[in-house]
């Protein structure tokens, strides 16, 4: 199973104004324990400008964004290190990646995050992802890790996301006021009623709340993605989860990822199309194959990689629609080559596949 674990900063300091190592050290051996168990793990973290702001001995905020990238920029480094410390103790390799809005906006850069994070779990290295604070404007941040966990739940096309948080899930009003509150455990859908029972905002030392964890919750379940909040405190909570016990709150998934990603293609304009020879007109519209490089014959119009496009069988009828994994200009070199030679005639390779079967959708 691919997991995404969002961690916020309420969790990290175990409700202080410090990160807590001991909650930290328990944390990361759930990690090693879920990788161990066969489980691929990425984990979003908060904690860069709380991390700064302790390194500095504490000083009055005044919350604006020229102090808050500058406690980023003091606490990122410190935060990376005490993980990849902690990881050591258990063998766990992990990877520092810093992510803006952008890499999720431009098309190239969004595909290049998500190669990068695939060849991270491919070789058994767990990503830490933050948002990278020091540099991102105020109008282009993703504005919190509960919704960039969402986006990164998306990139990666994880099976399950995690936020742990200093509550235990998502009640049927505000316990802090009405104690005859109870735990939600189960979402089958988003509705106005749920919002209604977000509450205000988080701690002073986080930026979230309950209201950026439904909208998480909405943005990943939408594309797929079942999501758990639960509590950080809670003992092997991860190991828990992942075994199948019910802790928190979930949020149901709206069908499968591969519907939701099917529904994306067919929704995109196409920004042009390639011409396949018999053979692969028939492999791609009776078995739903993979479509090579070798069954091109044509390319039309201008397009970059990842990009939908029509493909189209020898008399121009559309077979099926897909996300090109090379732009138009690479296409033209390789089309009717062997995937063998795709390397020797870029230089570079992306793989045997023009179209993955899992990013195609026949009409």
């Amino acid at each position: 199973m691919r997991v995404v674990l969002k961690l916020g900063t309420s969790v990290l300091t175990a409700g202080t104004d410090r990160l807590h190592r001991p909650r930290m050290v328990d944390l990361i051996r759930t990690l090693a324990a879920a990788r161990e168990a066969g489980h691929e793990v990425v984990l979003v973290t908060s904690g860069a400008v709380l991390a700064g702001w302790e390194a500095l001995g504490f000083p009055p905020r005044d919350r604006t964004l020229a102090e808050k990238q500058l406690l980023a920029a003091v606490g990122q480094g410190r935060l990376m290190h005490t993980y990849a410390q902690l990881a050591d103790l258990y063998g766990l390799p992990v990877a520092q990646v810093l992510l803006t809005a952008d890499d999720f906006r431009d098309r190239t850069r969004y595909l290049n995050a998500r190669t990068t994070l695939d060849t991270c779990l491919a070789r058994g290295v767990m990503p830490v992802i933050n948002e990278n604070d020091a540099v991102a404007l105020e109008q282009l941040k993703v504005g919190d890790n509960d919704t960039l966990s969402a986006f990164v739940a998306n990139l990666v096309e994880a099976d399950l996301l995690v936020i742990l948080t200093d509550a235990p899930g998502l009640y049927t009003a505000d316990p802090r006021r009405d104690p005859t509150a109870t735990l939600i455990p189960v979402v089958e859908r988003v509705t106005p009623e749920v919002w209604a029972r977000a509450g205000g905002a988080g701690s002073h030392r986080g930026t979230g709340g309950m209201h950026t964890k439904i909208q998480a919750a909405e943005i990943a379940t939408r594309a797929g993605t079942p999501v758990v909040i639960a509590p950080g405190d809670a003992r092997d909570v991860l190991t828990r989860l992942l075994a199948g016990e019910s802790i928190g709150t979930r949020f149901l998934a709206a069908g499968s990822r591969l519907e939701a990603r099917k529904r994306w293609i067919l929704a995109e304009i196409a920004a042009g199309s390639v011409t396949l020879d018999a053979g692969a007109a028939r492999a791609v519209s009776e078995r739903g194959a993979s479509l090579l490089p070798a069954g091109i014959t044509g390319v039309q119009g201008r397009f970059g990689r990842g990009h939908t496009i029509r493909i189209l069988a020898p008399d121009g009828t559309e077979l099926a629609r897909g996300l090109t994994r090379y732009a138009s200009a690479d296409l033209l070199k390789l089309a009717g080559q062997h995937s063998s030679a795709t390397e020797g005639l870029l230089g570079y390779t992306y793989g045997p596949e023009a179209v993955h079967r899992d990013d195609l959708v026949r009409l």
